[in-house]
């Protein structure tokens, strides 16, 4: 089993000065150290408008500044919001390639079509039509990643002429796609079109088993790929706070993981925002918690061990930790992640390649069948040819047919010659 890093970027009310420059910084610390210590992943979420609980809207600018600091650890979106209203599906296939290029290849391109209402309303985003949006855009800027040209497309929620779509990723055909799942239903979902499940349902150790088993089960018989390649992994979030002493890992993580959820209950069920004004760590420390709630990764080492190991028995391909939530400390957040790779994470290394290997056996049939269902890579019949600025050119082009060229301006002459190939010169 591997393990990854989830990030949020969460900053509870009151604000402080400079609180958001500190928390980008030691987020930074944190993930070149986790690269250091052997983590597998980081995984960095789009969000927008979400106060306190997310103030990470520009994920592809945060990874990119990650990339410059790590050499081994894969670089996760978190999931990229697909709606063309959020992000048009050029602009998302040129930003995983350029930051594929720039990190080596280790970009994870995550998916999803968004939940909040905040998000939603702000970009004008129709939540009846977003799954389709999800689905259109997902399997158009994959086509976009490997065909140069990319032939155009016409369609329903966006629609584009022939262009080659650059630069081109590293990996071939293009990054490892995954999808945001919610529930055992969009797991399932996942597993049909072929992509990588980033489970965000905080499912129970005990019942991850079940998951896991029916998201493999459909992915050997049903599996019908939405992008130009399969991911068959499944990725489950988990509370995270390590310390020798359990009362110390408790008070350094529970509170956060505890915030963290109650955060996203208020922006995505039960909570009414009023922008720049509501303090949700306010209503969170008026609320009552339930003190039997389970609590995951939040312990000593050797709890941890026990909850990671009943999630390696189930199949479960990688744990992330969300260890940056709430008022979780900077100190506190690099003290767990260095005794956890010492006393735990050694172990899981080494069982990792047993398990990689048995699943490789099991799903290679299953693969070579879903690549055989990939989407068709559409074509032009004939790529058109662009003029820049037809209608000036056409002027232009009438202009010295009637007049002669003597009669235009030196501007008019250097553009039109630039246009036929036969000036450089800038207008």
């Amino acid at each position: 089993m591997k393990f990854g890093l989830f990030y949020e970027h969460q900053i509870p009310r009151p604000w402080q000065k400079g609180a958001e420059h500190k928390l980008f910084q030691d987020a930074l610390q944190q993930v070149e150290l986790a690269d250091k210590l052997g983590f597998d992943y980081i995984w960095e979420v789009e969000h927008h408008f979400l106060e306190e609980y997310s103030h990470s809207s520009a994920p592809e600018v945060f990874l990119a500044a990650c990339s410059q600091r790590t050499k081994q650890i894969r670089l996760g979106h978190g999931i990229v919001l697909m709606p063309p209203a959020y992000n048009h599906p050029a602009r998302v296939a040129e930003r995983i390639a350029t930051l594929d290029l720039v990190s080596n290849g280790r970009v994870e391109w995550g998916t999803g079509e968004s939940a909040s209402h905040m998000e939603l309303g702000g970009f004008k985003v129709d939540p009846k039509g977003k799954k389709e949006m999800w689905e259109e855009c997902t399997r158009e800027t994959a086509k976009m990643m490997i065909q140069a040209p990319y032939p155009g497309y016409d369609g329903k929620h966006f629609s584009m002429p022939p262009r080659n779509v650059i630069p081109k990723p590293l990996q071939t055909p293009h990054p490892p796609p995954w999808v945001a799942c919610s529930s055992r239903d969009s797991l399932r979902f996942a597993a049909r079109y072929g992509l990588g499940a980033l489970t965000f349902a905080f499912v129970d150790a005990a019942e991850a088993k079940f998951w896991v088993e029916e998201y493999y089960e459909i992915f050997e018989k049903e599996c019908k790929p939405l992008t130009q390649r399969v991911n068959p992994n499944i990725a489950m979030v988990s509370g995270f706070s390590c310390h020798e002493n359990e009362e110390t890992a408790l008070a350094r993580g529970l509170d956060g993981f505890r915030f963290f959820r109650f955060a996203l209950a208020h922006y995505y069920y039960n909570g009414s925002q009023t922008p720049g004004k509501t303090d949700i760590w306010k209503l969170y420390k008026q609320s009552e918690q339930d003190p039997a709630e389970a609590r995951a990764g939040i312990g000593t080492p050797e709890q941890i061990r026990e909850h990671l190991e009943i999630m390696e028995n189930a199949g479960v391909d990688q744990v992330v930790f969300i260890q940056q939530a709430g008022m979780n400390r900077h100190e506190d957040i690099c003290e767990s992640l260095k005794l956890f790779a010492d006393k735990v994470l050694p172990d899981f290394k080494a069982r990792d390649i047993e398990h990689s290997t048995h699943k490789n056996e099991r799903l290679a049939d299953a693969i070579h069948a879903a690549d055989a269902r990939k989407p068709e890579l559409t074509s032009h019949s004939e790529i058109p040819i662009v003029d820049s600025y037809p209608i000036l050119k056409k002027k232009l082009e009438e202009n010295v047919t009637e007049t002669g060229a003597e009669e235009m301006s030196e501007d008019g002459k250097k553009f039109l010659l630039s246009i036929e190939g036969g000036s450089r010169q800038k207008t």
